[in-house]
């Protein structure tokens, strides 16, 4: 089916170039993904160049191709005019996307996007020469419905200089550039057996992955509409899917996706390729399970989540030996915790399915949200502390009705909210892997977590032993709401310290004045209750304005990023100061999710004795933080002739940088002072 949509889109192009030109950027009709020719720096500097690309422009429902379009479909083809002492590389493109149209997987851009390619000036090349750069390139334009070949004749006349380029036309080719695959740096490894391919990619287990999809780059290795199984095994990523027909063998080479537009090339080569230690699917799937659970357990003497099981032990022992009504409120506090884990889980992974980047907890990546969560504590606090009366929190009387299954209910959601930000040291690696599994698994997993949270209080009703053991109810209480109070005034602190890591000291300052705010807010209407008299209405408005001013107030920006003199984030101009007054430099470039790179970090970088002798002889440490995509160091480690992290520098006084080994020891470093 491959071939046959190959033919016919070959033919195409060459029986119909009258059509296809009046279709072209340049020729007599509008075409359908309109394509440009543009040069980041149109003074390449003779023995380097610059990067040129071609602008891409898809009209609404048309899409363009993948070099490897899938199914059906075929990439781009040029033919280059190049004067003396020019040359271009292989045409780089951007991590595409899936479309499947009646059983046919295509790889395909459904937006805007540019395919770069390298353009070499050779040193002899003089300064001011002028560089003419012609190409005829053709392209496939398709819908869901209809394909349309495409072409255009485009020009660049470039000045042989000194390689500057303007400040737009760095962020566009950076734009562009946040879209390539990076190359993984580690080889993986595959085996075809039985008809199915088994492929074992080096990734490490905290390393962020979303929407994993492999696309190789050769026709033959995969089926590509078929089903893709993504499972965690440690420190790697085990891909199992249908093998394609006619696969060569050797070493292979795919981009592997890893977010929105996102992803690595790796390099495969034959091998034997290990089960998982997880024992498939289904062991993910009930390690993950049982992660979950473990986790949502462990919540339970978390600062955040004590104090507001605390009141629901203290409604157990209010309860007496009434059976009925423990159990009942125990199954409708358990319902809202898992409810709250299943809707959370769900927003989530509706996020994830529409392109965002978002993992657990993602609401925290929000500083509204930590603003939100701020008050929200800190309301809690007050209650616990007697300011004021919330009965909704405590007992949930008010929201409970006949029976109080309503107060339970809302109970045990407020206690799967507020858990949210305790989450992290405990889930990462059971929602990590929630978020690789099918959509039934994953939701197995999230409501594993609301089980686990909720089985104290489950244990506790329906295990009358356990309850009996609980003290009489009396005094002891309210000493205990008041004691419980402390935890969540440091949850409140917490989240205070956390509103100030995403938006500075004026964030923080914004959300503990907002805090303080209702803590007056909440003194007045205390008053008002022990005289008494209503207010809650008026300080549920009140709070709602706080909130919402607060959070128009925050600073919009992170703050920069500031550490040590000697440890210091990547930034080229300052390198070059630094050389420039004659600094020791040990500049390296690394990653989350590069293997070799936390090697070489808890081998020889971070260790005592290298910190000791660097600070002896005055070394600046440069840190190139790669993990995300970032336009700067992907341009500084080209200029480098590299592709790929780690990447190990070391700018002695006054001398060219040397290139160190990619496999480090401390004798390594510490040699390079006198």
């Amino acid at each position: 089916m491959r071939i046959f949509h190959g033919i016919l889109m070959t033919l195409a192009l060459l029986f119909a170039a009258p059509a296809a030109l009046a279709q072209g950027a340049f020729g007599g009709g509008a075409p359908h993904i309109a394509a440009r020719l543009v040069a980041e720096s149109t003074a390449p500097q003779p023995g380097k160049g610059t990067t040129i690309a071609f602008a891409m422009t898809p009209e609404a429902g048309w899409h363009g191709y993948w070099e490897n379009p899938g199914d059906a479909g075929l990439g781009m083809s040029v033919e280059w005019t190049l004067p003396k002492g020019v040359s271009v590389g292989a045409l780089r493109y951007p991590v595409p996307e899936m479309l499947l149209i009646s059983g046919l997987m295509n790889h395909v851009y459904e937006g805007p996007y540019g395919i770069l390619a390298n353009l070499t000036v050779a040193p002899d090349v003089a300064t001011g020469t002028r560089l003419p750069v012609r190409v005829k390139a053709q392209w496939l334009a398709c819908t869901d419905k209809v394909c349309v070949p495409e072409s255009g004749e485009m020009a660049l006349d470039l000045v042989a200089g000194e390689g500057q380029a303007s400040a737009a036309d760095r962020a566009r080719f950076d734009a562009w550039r946040t879209h390539l695959p990076r190359p993984l740096g580690s080889m993986a490894t595959y085996a075809i057996a039985d008809g199915k391919l088994r492929l074992s990619v080096p990734f490490p287990a905290d390393a962020q992955a979303r929407d994993i999809h492999l696309f190789p780059l050769a026709e033959g290795l995969t089926r590509y509409a078929a089903p893709q199984s993504i499972t965690r095994d440690g420190d790697r990523l085990l891909i199992e899917t249908d093998a394609g027909e006619g696969a060569k063998g050797g070493n292979v080479q795919a981009v592997l996706r890893t977010g929105d537009h996102v992803g690595f090339l790796l390099t495969a080569q034959p091998g034997a390729v290990a089960v998982s230690s997880g024992g498939g699917k289904a062991g993910a799937i009930l390690a993950a399970l049982g992660g979950a659970l473990l986790g949502g357990l462990l919540l339970n003497i978390m600062p955040c989540v004590f104090p507001i099981l605390g009141l629901k032990v203290m409604k157990l022992a209010k309860a007496g030996g009434d059976e009925r009504v423990v159990r009942r409120e125990a199954l409708a506090y358990t319902a809202g915790v898992i409810t709250t884990c299943l809707v959370l889980g769900g927003f989530l992974l509706a996020l994830r399915a529409a392109g965002t980047a978002a993992g657990w907890a993602f609401q925290l990546q929000d500083p509204r949200i930590i603003l939100g969560l701020l008050l929200l504590v800190t309301l809690i606090a007050f209650n616990l502390a007697g300011l004021f009366d919330f009965r909704a929190i405590g007992s949930g009387d008010r929201l409970a009705g006949k029976g109080g299954l309503a107060g339970s209910f809302w109970t045990g959601a407020l206690v799967a909210f507020v858990a949210t930000p305790c989450t992290g040291p405990f889930m990462a690696a059971a929602m990590g892997a929630a978020l690789l599994l099918p959509l039934a698994a994953a939701l197995a997993v999230f409501a594993g977590l609301g089980l686990g949270l909720a089985l104290p209080f489950l244990l506790l009703a329906y295990v009358p032993a356990l309850r009996r053991r609980l003290p009489k109810p009396g005094a002891w209480m309210g000493r205990l709401q008041k004691i419980l109070a402390i935890p969540m005034f440091l949850t409140a602190l917490g989240l205070a310290w956390l509103l100030g890591q995403q938006r500075g000291v004026s964030g923080m300052t914004i959300g503990l004045a907002a805090a303080l705010s209702l803590g007056l807010l909440l003194w007045w209407l205390g008053m008002r209750q022990r005289a008494g008299r209503g207010g809650g209405l008026i300080a549920a408005l009140l709070g709602v304005v706080l909130l919402a001013g607060a959070a128009v107030a925050l600073p919009t920006q992170a703050p920069t990023e500031t550490v040590s003199a000697n440890h210091i984030a990547f930034d080229e101009a300052q390198l070059a100061s630094l050389r420039a007054a004659n600094k020791p430099v040990f500049l390296y470039f690394t990653a989350d999710w590069c293997l070799t790179c936390k090697a070489n970090e808890a081998a020889a970088i971070d260790r005592v004795e290298t910190r000791a002798r660097f600070e002896q002889g005055g070394v600046t440490v440069m840190v190139g933080d790669w993990t995300n995509a970032d336009p700067a160091i992907t341009r500084f480690l080209e200029g480098q002739g590299r592709s790929g992290v780690p990447l190990y520098l070391w700018y002695a006084p006054g001398k060219d940088a040397q290139t160190l080994p990619q496999l480090l020891s401390v004798a390594t470093l510490t040699g390079l002072l006198p």
